[in-house]
């Protein structure tokens, strides 16, 4: 395929998985369920924190969390007691814990209430335009307060060359304004021609497929060299391509 055939073929995809009915199979429902920004912003969070792995576990576990914070995850992480967290005991999401989760909110209420919260911190600053720095910067500030090192791995670098994969797909729900419903663009101090595709074994390997992408790893240099080629396709919204990449490998097989 030549360059406007792919595009096309991509096109095509994309308006055939980024519709309503794409919600009820991803975890994109779990934020959702929720209208106030701040419920949708954490539980897309947490969320995307767990989303490795089976797709209905993770769906169910994100359930679970939500239940545990009585439906009402910015309440809880504004005004949660040191005894609220034992209600957290027994939590599980493959390596992610219940010692993971209790830092998760602890984190979370340093953010909201010292830092104006997750759509300021993972604000581009200067004249980057990718959100590399500022995923680094979310993980700085995120462990300002006293952690364990355990839960460090749970928020990815790519200072440190990870795709983060889980974090560039949390933008995308709260950056991305796709007018079907299914991600959210409710941070409008934030641009969508900035975003990153969440790369994951899915995603590259379609991308591979069609050549979008040369490198082996899936790590930020991959991502990078993905970027500047669905920029190639859409410099104002490349990460729409997720949905074509994501049903080609996931839905398709392809």
């Amino acid at each position: 395929m030549n360059k406007s055939e792919l595009k096309e073929f991509l096109d095509e995809k994309v308006i055939l998985y980024n519709r309503p009915k794409f919600i009820e199979s991803d975890p994109i429902q779990i934020p959702h369920l929720f209208t106030k920004k701040e419920d949708i912003e954490i539980a897309a969070f947490l969320t995307a924190t767990i989303s490795w792995g089976n797709r209905t576990m993770i769906i169910k576990n994100a359930l679970k969390m939500m239940e545990l914070f009585d439906n009402a995850p910015h309440d809880f992480v504004l005004n949660h007691q040191e005894s609220d967290l034992k209600s957290l005991e027994g939590f599980v999401h493959r390596t992610f814990n219940a010692i993971d989760l209790k830092q998760f909110i602890k984190s979370l209420n340093h953010i909201y209430t010292k830092h104006q919260g997750l759509e300021k911190v993972l604000s581009i600053k200067g004249e980057a335009t990718t959100y590399k720095d500022a995923i680094h910067s979310l993980k700085q500030v995120f462990f300002e307060v006293a952690h364990q090192q355990r839960t460090q791995k749970h928020i990815s670098d790519p200072l440190k060359n990870s795709a983060a994969k889980r974090i560039n797909m949390f933008l995308r729900w709260m950056v991305r304004n796709d007018t079907a419903g299914v991600d959210f663009g409710i941070w409008k101090t934030h641009s969508a021609e900035h975003l990153s595709c969440p790369l994951d074994v899915h995603s590259g390997n379609v991308a591979r497929k069609l050549k979008l992408l040369l490198r082996k790893q899936n790590d930020w240099k991959a991502l990078s060299e993905l970027d500047n080629n669905l920029r190639i396709l859409d410099k104002k919204d490349p990460v729409k391509y997720d949905f074509a990449l994501f049903g080609l490998g996931v839905f398709e097989k392809f």
